[in-house]
């Protein structure tokens, strides 16, 4: 094995930057935004994304996820949006797959109409329903696996042979799972997409995006993101690049606490149904046990009918009902009120989005306490 090669390796040393005048251990920062023109070998400035720590964290990110190269945004949205725009134009068809994150469901059907790009969403997670959806212009496949919140698997060596077959592109949002977890790139998917708020940041403290693919598709992509602008400024960069240095150590200990608590809930009276991928139960575990390398550390349950959710989380003590996921920290909410609070109460039941429907982050505290915390909470909620 080559030094730099083993994953733990690369998520510490990869993409630092050396420093040459204080021989620091770790990577200096460049705030500068002012840099020199004549006679050097690329013009560098931050909305080119292209400082020294944009490209260092560029670098990390790619080498995580098995791709030739990447480009860090401001937000997962913005590397989200800018990926999608700058792979269609009008008169343009886009397949999704139905039970998307509600941020980006709601950015296509309320922008694409605008630039008169087209698209469907699949009738279920299954190959056959996302090539019944192709037609004459489609140009590429968009999916999420596992899904936000109710986390179905697609099958992505399916998805990719189905997308060569057609000619056509494909991209995923794989968020949820990190590049820990799964590397979709290796299964033949085209574009990586990450909302490097949640676990390649991993404290509650950041808010960027990732998109990573091959250089052909990264040029493609930085075409239209250096006029959109949405680049990340380098004090973030900075913080995203020391964060995921230890993205192994906390991916790891939030996988085993994700199926510790997923056996547990499962036995619960109160609980209705759990939502985790490495339940044996789960419709997909099969297919996740194939393409993942851990199931991850997120799951949903619903609440028994006649249990209050916002009284349960308003009761929890330890665990924090707040927005966003993926913290060291663990954290509830109601996906109706917060993820998917815009789309409609028809598109959210289509998706299992009920009002008893809790998303569970997991963060990488003991789980006894955890528990602990559950259990004194439900019982506010006694009927």
């Amino acid at each position: 094995m080559t030094p730099n090669n083993d994953f733990r390796t690369r998520c510490v040393h990869k993409g630092e930057l050396h420093d040459s005048q204080h021989q620091g251990s770790i990577s200096p920062l460049y705030m500068g935004t002012s840099y020199a023109f004549n006679d050097v070998p690329i013009n560098q400035y931050p909305r080119y994304f292209n400082t020294p720590n944009q490209r260092g964290l560029s670098q990390k990110i790619a080498s995580l996820e098995g791709a030739e190269a990447g480009l860090i945004f401001g937000s997962g949205m913005a590397a989200i949006s800018t990926a999608l725009f700058s792979h269609l134009q009008a008169g343009d068809h886009v397949v999704f797959q139905d039970d998307l994150y509600g941020g980006t469901r709601n950015f296509i059907k309320t922008e694409f109409p605008k630039y008169q790009i087209s698209f469907s969403f699949a009738k279920d997670t299954t190959v056959a329903s996302f090539e019944a959806a192709i037609r004459p212009n489609t140009q590429g496949i968009y999916i999420e696996t596992p899904s936000n919140p109710t986390l179905r698997i697609i099958d992505l060596k399916g998805i990719a042979a189905l997308a060569q077959a057609h000619q056509i592109w494909t991209m995923i949002d794989n968020t949820f799972a990190s590049p820990v977890n799964q590397n979709p790139i290796a299964f033949g998917i085209d574009v990586v997409l990450h909302s490097a708020t949640k676990y390649l940041g991993g404290h509650s403290d950041i808010c960027a995006g990732a998109v990573v693919g091959s250089q052909k598709t990264i040029d493609r992509v930085f075409s239209s993101a250096k006029n959109f602008g949405g680049s990340l400024s380098d004090a973030t960069v900075w913080l995203l690049e020391r964060s995921m240095k230890t993205l192994y150590l906390r991916v790891q200990a939030q996988n085993e606490n994700a199926l510790q608590m997923a056996h547990f809930l499962d036995q619960q009276s109160w609980v209705e149904r759990v939502y985790y991928p490495g339940l044996s139960l789960h419709p997909d575990h099969v297919l996740a046990k194939a393409q993942m390398k851990g199931f991850g550390g997120m799951l949903s349950f619903d609440l028994e009918m006649g249990r209050d959710a916002k009284t349960f989380l308003l009761a929890l003590k330890l665990i924090k009902p707040t927005m966003s996921l993926a913290g060291i920290e663990s954290t509830a909410l109601s996906p109706r009120l917060t993820s998917h609070a815009l789309l409609t109460e028809e598109e959210r039941l289509a998706q299992g989005i009920t009002p008893q429907l809790i998303r569970f982050s997991l963060g990488i505290e003991a789980m006894e306490d955890l528990q602990a915390d559950l259990l004194q909470a439900v019982e506010k909620t006694n009927q």
